[in-house]
């Protein structure tokens, strides 16, 4: 949809899978305008419009063009429903398009998506609005206003079928149930009644064609086929003494062939021109091989000679390291005196920083007596003019601590005061003590610090005579630099010649190789040789050879050849022999085939030219078969004639039925006898539902066309069904409903068939448990899987039952549909 009513945006609902699905959504959302959008596509306008004069609803406010497209299923093919309508200049609304296609089957339907024109859907069954009505009646198989009162039941409209007068369910019924298939019924019987007469005619030509298939025809045929018949058990009888006398020539003549066989087998036993020659290749080439494996071992054993005197000679590495050892001696004796020089140095250092130590705390000692006699001065001069040393204490303001009057101010130290001499005195005391403390800490640090590193020093000292008391203890069985040096290139060269033995012992080895590779190719040649030997002996095996010397490939040779030529003298005798026994079973096998063929000429028949016994005995029984076939074609026309004087009475009989069946379906009786049953099986239906709903309160009945309830509850009484409140119209219209779509696939000859049912009225007028009811229903029904089951509701606790939901949403411009679930 794109400019339909509310859904102003282009929308897309896909029911695909959807067997049972709700549209939900507020009040006023648009979840009706789905249902009209499915009406409009098919029908050009929907029932709260109040007929096609209300086309201009269908445009979204301020729109010009509106769109709907409908893909739908009915039975079993796909078509494809498409109208649009615009508002000219002057504001008038009329239908710009219309068309309805057969879709080919595989199509893909997301191709719609693509804007693709209406000709490339598929087959046009309709492109005007005026031939879309009896298009879509003829795919749908209902007109709209029984569309919109069995397929989609629209609010306000739900109980249309149920207060419907009887001439109209009566029509409804009519175009549901195909009930117009019997006028069709009548006139295919009186064709068929025409059509009988035009066949009874041929027969009865068809009769005199047979007057001569009659007993005596097929007795003289029965006869015929009794002598074919005995004709093939002599043929029978003769030919396994005829296979016998040609089986023998044939073993004779094998035997023949086999000696010619042997003769020839034995012919092929000559001896190869080359056989000599690989034998001697062979010894030549273990002779090499020899020599090269004692040369391997001379060079092998000068190796391990060189070897052992290298071992002998000492280890390079020992030597090496010995000269090292020798270079660091040297190395270590020289830094002897550099290490003891640092030692002296550093203690002469630590020596002259202890005495400034020492000196610095003196004087540090000096100050701090110094310090303290200062204390005591001070302490005396207070003794001596305490008044002063009290005024030190006084504060303006406060009490005097000898008078306690109030100090208002301070008198000043007189000067020449004992007091401020002392603490004149006692401040430099200070000072000088602070400075000499300093200069203490600062050369003590020095003389630290210098001792620290002289220990170092010393150790250092220590360890590098320690290493060189190793080194000289290692050395202390040297022969020396030079005689090292002398063993260390005595070793080298003896390296060096150790390196020419591998290589010669290399060389040798590959030598070896090649000879060893050349006596296994002569070897090989070898078994070839033999090889082809023990297969021209095995290929006369059969014939007993003599033993083969293993030893000597020519001895075996002259061997075998010269028994082969003895033994063809020997075969070509027996080859004369057997040619004579041939000769003479071939003449008993023509005497033998000369009487069957006489059983044939005895018969009439003539034997086949061939000498094979299958085709004697075929030629004998193809005559039985022929025979038999004249006899059965004979009986078959003699049957074929009874069978034809058999329809000829059926033709008859069949053509008074006809003719009578036309006669009966001219009344209408035999139709409203047939919509009575749909109708008592409807309300049977629509019972069983109403009394699930109601709690078996009510039970549907119909009178005269009429639809009544029995009310159990009050003692059975019969009660119009426009007696019913709203709510138990909603129930008894509900029950109607799903039992038409429940019982229209059994009652329906024809394509019309309910496949969908979606419900929009009043499910919000039901209380808890009525509403329970009515969702179980709904579910059992879906469940069946027979057709596709739709609710609109706003009503919460009917729509989480259902598996499918199509949640209908409008914002201040448009609708839009979201599936949620399964």
């Amino acid at each position: 949809m794109a400019g339909f009513t509310v859904f102003r945006d282009e929308t897309t609902v896909d029911f695909t899978d959807a067997d049972y699905f709700a549209l939900v959504g507020p009040t006023g959302s648009g979840k009706s305008t789905v249902l009209d959008g499915i009406c409009f596509a098919l029908y050009g306008t929907v029932p709260r419009w109040g007929g096609s004069r209300g086309i201009g609803n269908a445009l979204a406010p301020s729109a010009t063009e509106a769109r709907v497209r409908l893909v739908f299923e009915s039975a079993g093919s796909r078509y494809v429903a498409t109208r649009v309508v615009r508002r000219d200049g002057r504001g008038n609304v009329k239908t710009a398009g219309a068309g309805l296609q057969l879709m080919p089957p595989g199509f893909d339907v997301t191709r719609l998506d693509t804007g693709m024109s209406l000709e490339d859907l598929g087959d046009v069954l309709a492109g005007t609005p005026a031939e879309m009505e009896g298009a879509v009646v003829e795919a749908v198989g209902l007109p709209y206003e029984q569309f919109t009162s069995c397929v989609i039941l629209p609010q306000g409209q739900f109980a249309d079928f149920l207060h419907a007068k009887p001439a109209t369910r009566q029509q409804i019924l009519v175009n549901l149930l195909g009930l117009h298939v019997y006028e069709e019924v009548q006139a295919r019987a009186s064709t068929r009644a025409t059509k009988a007469e035009a066949q009874l005619a041929t027969i009865d030509q068809l009769l005199a064609g047979l007057v001569d298939a009659d007993d005596e025809a097929v007795e003289a045929a029965e006869v015929r086929l009794t002598a074919m018949r005995e004709l093939t058990q002599a043929v029978e009888t003769a030919v396994p003494q005829l296979s016998v006398v040609r089986d023998r020539e044939a073993e004779l003549a094998a035997a023949r062939d086999a000696v010619a066989e042997e003769l020839a087998a034995l012919a092929r036993v000559r001896t190869p021109a080359a056989s000599t020659k690989v034998a001697e290749a062979a010894a030549a080439a273990r002779a090499g091989a020899s020599d090269a494996a004692q040369g391997v071992r001379i060079a092998e054993e000068r190796e391990d000679k060189v070897r052992g005197e290298l071992a002998a000679a000492g280890d390079a590495g020992s030597l090496g390291l010995l000269l090292d050892r020798h270079v660091e001696l040297d190395r270590l004796t020289g830094q002897a005196e550099w290490f003891a020089g640092e030692v002296s140095v550093a203690e002469v250092e630590h020596q002259d920083a202890v005495a400034a130590a020492e000196l610095a705390r003196a004087a540090h000692n000096g100050a701090e007596q110094l310090l303290e006699q200062a204390r005591l001065d001070y302490a005396e001069a207070q003794t001596l003019d305490r008044a002063a040393a009290l005024r030190a204490h006084l504060t303006a303001g406060h009490d005097c601590p000898v008078c306690a009057q109030p100090v208002t101010e301070v008198p000043p130290m007189p000067e020449g005061s004992a007091v401020q001499m002392a603490e004149r005195s006692g401040k430099a005391a200070r000072s000088a003590a602070d400075v000499a403390s300093t200069a203490f800490r600062q050369r003590d640090a020095v003389a630290r610090e210098l001792e620290r590193g002289l220990d170092r020093k010393r150790a250092q000292l220590e360890q590098h005579k320690s290493r060189l008391q190793e080194v000289r203890a290692a050395l202390a069985d040297s022969p020396g630099v030079d005689a090292l040096r002398r063993r260390l290139d005595e070793l080298t060269k003896l390296q060096k010649k150790l390196d020419e033995a591998g290589a010669d012992v290399r060389t040798a080895r590959e030598t070896q190789r090649r000879a060893q590779a050349a006596v296994a190719a002569a070897d090989e040649q070898q078994r070839a040789a033999w090889r082809s030997f023990d297969a021209v002996r095995d290929s006369v095996g059969r014939f007993s050879p003599p033993p083969a010397d293993r030893d000597d490939l020519a001895a075996a040779w002259s061997a075998l050849t010269a028994w082969a030529e003895v033994s063809k003298r020997q075969r070509e005798e027996a080859r004369a022999e057997a040619a004579a026994a041939v000769e003479a079973a071939h003449a008993e096998t023509q005497r033998a085939r000369a009487a069957v063929v006489e059983l044939f000429t005895a018969n009439g028949l003539s034997a086949p030219a061939s000498g094979a016994d299958a085709d004697l005995i075929r030629a004998a029984a193809v005559a039985a078969e022929r025979a038999a076939a004249a006899w059965q074609r004979l009986v078959d026309r003699r049957e074929q004639a009874r069978e034809f004087a058999e329809q000829r009475a059926a033709l008859l009989r069949d053509g008074r039925v006809a003719k009578a069946l036309a006669g009966h379906l001219r009344a209408n009786n035999f139709e409203r006898w047939l919509l009575e049953e749909a109708l008592d099986l409807l309300v049977d239906g629509g019972s069983r539902i109403l009394r699930e709903l109601t709690g078996g309160q009510y039970d549907l009945m119909h009178d005269k066309g009429e639809f009544f309830v029995i009310d159990h509850h009050d003692a059975g009484l019969r009660r119009g069904v426009r007696t019913l409140s709203g709510g138990e119209t909603f129930q008894a219209s509900l029950a109607l409903a799903l039992a038409l779509s429940e019982q229209l696939a059994g009652m329906s000859t024809t394509a019309a068939s309910l496949e969908s049912i979606v419900l929009d009225e009043g499910f919000g007028t039901l209380d808890a448990a009525t509403l329970d009811v009515v969702a179980a229903t709904l579910e059992n029904l879906a469940a069946r899987g027979d057709r596709m089951v739709g609710v609109v509701t706003h009503v919460n606790a009917l729509a989480e039952r259902v598996p499918v939901r199509f949640e209908v949403h409008k914002d201040a411009r448009t609708a839009y549909v979201e599936r949620v679930g399964l």
